[in-house]
């Protein structure tokens, strides 16, 4: 396939925060191409506000937005789709390696922005931070019991970037760290005095459960029923991950019946959820617009690096972070 100058490419950028913070990253992009168009809809794209505009663009800095295989298969010019963040359960990877797309991520970029979003969670559901707010300001005065994580057993499923993070952080808080994880980390682990165990052992002995998952086939409504069951009664469940590591019908029925004490969740499996999600209605949740990585450091490091993988692959280079690439059996056209 010949490579077209970087001087006429074009680049479509979805995510909303992208130069939010550092105006250079807009203007630098700006003067290497052709063309940089941004979502103005302040939301993520869906299939149907993609189908009609993707066959424009030779680049892409994308957020969470649908990037299924009717839109690979009508971006004709895409050479890259370049992840504004880590997670990319929502491109189809093997439609864009049958496309000749490279796919790339920004690991670890937003990675303490999350696990200090985690940690004021977890404190927030601990201590009814929110119901205490809303009570106070409506002339209440309400006398709540919180727990503290002092001396509680904080349990972390999964132990990537972000929970290498959230552990990091809480050592101050002096709680016992227990982690599960399918991908063992044992020198980690040591050097930062975290039990390992079994995914049931970890549901039954912690007083917090914190989601550092990606969603697979496996993980897609891991947190069942049968999951919140083995769950310690009065226990606190915190996602920072993905919505759809969570069946939202099984923990509205376990926070409704009083055997979870609270959940925080950052993300729900439809974004934004609708109105009328049971969850919502119940006081013992905090739910947030999945902000995770929405502070300064986190967007100009996520910004920076998407950029520049996307850069590097219109200029027929390798990238950095590759999550996947063409497959090397297609023909060049």
């Amino acid at each position: 396939m010949q490579k077209k100058p970087l001087k006429e490419c074009r680049i479509l950028v979805t995510p909303t925060s992208y130069g939010k913070y550092d105006k250079n990253l807009k203007l630098k992009l700006e003067e290497m191409v052709k063309e940089v168009v941004y979502n103005t809809s302040g939301k993520s794209l869906k299939e149907a506000d993609l189908l009609p505009i993707i066959e424009d663009f030779d680049g892409m800095i994308a957020g969470l937005d649908e990037i299924n295989e009717n839109v690979i298969s009508k971006a004709k010019n895409l050479k890259v789709i370049s992840r504004y963040g880590s997670g990319y359960d929502r491109v189809d990877i093997e439609a864009a390696k049958k496309a000749g797309i490279y796919v790339t991520n920004t690991p670890g970029a937003n990675s303490i922005s999350v696990a200090e979003l985690t940690i004021g969670l977890a404190i927030a559901a601990a201590r009814s931070i929110l119901y205490a707010n809303i009570e106070t300001k409506k002339g209440e005065w309400p006398r709540l019991k919180g727990i503290t994580l002092e001396g509680k057993v904080f349990g972390l499923i999964g132990l990537g970037s972000v929970a290498k993070e959230v552990v990091l952080r809480l050592k101050g808080f002096n709680c016992k760290l227990v982690t599960y994880h399918p991908h063992r980390n044992p020198e980690f682990e040591e050097n930062h005095n975290i039990e390992y165990c079994s995914l049931d052992n970890l549901l039954g002995k912690s007083d917090f459960v914190s989601l550092h998952m990606l969603v697979t086939s496996v993980t897609s409504k891991m947190v069942n029923k049968d999951f919140l069951n083995k769950m310690k009664k009065g226990s606190i469940l915190i996602n920072t991950s993905r919505g759809e590591l969570i069946d939202e019908d099984a923990l509205y029925e376990s926070l409704k019946s009083g055997h979870l004490r609270a959940a925080a969740l950052d993300a729900f499996s439809k974004e934004p959820p609708d109105h009328d999600n049971p969850l919502l209605s119940l006081p013992q949740i905090i739910v947030t617009p999945h902000m995770g990585a929405g502070t300064d450091m986190a967007a100009n490091e996520m910004g920076r690096m998407a950029m520049e993988d996307c850069i590097a692959v219109l200029k027929g280079e390798r990238p950095k972070y590759i999550v996947a690439e063409p497959d090397k059996t297609l023909n060049d056209s």
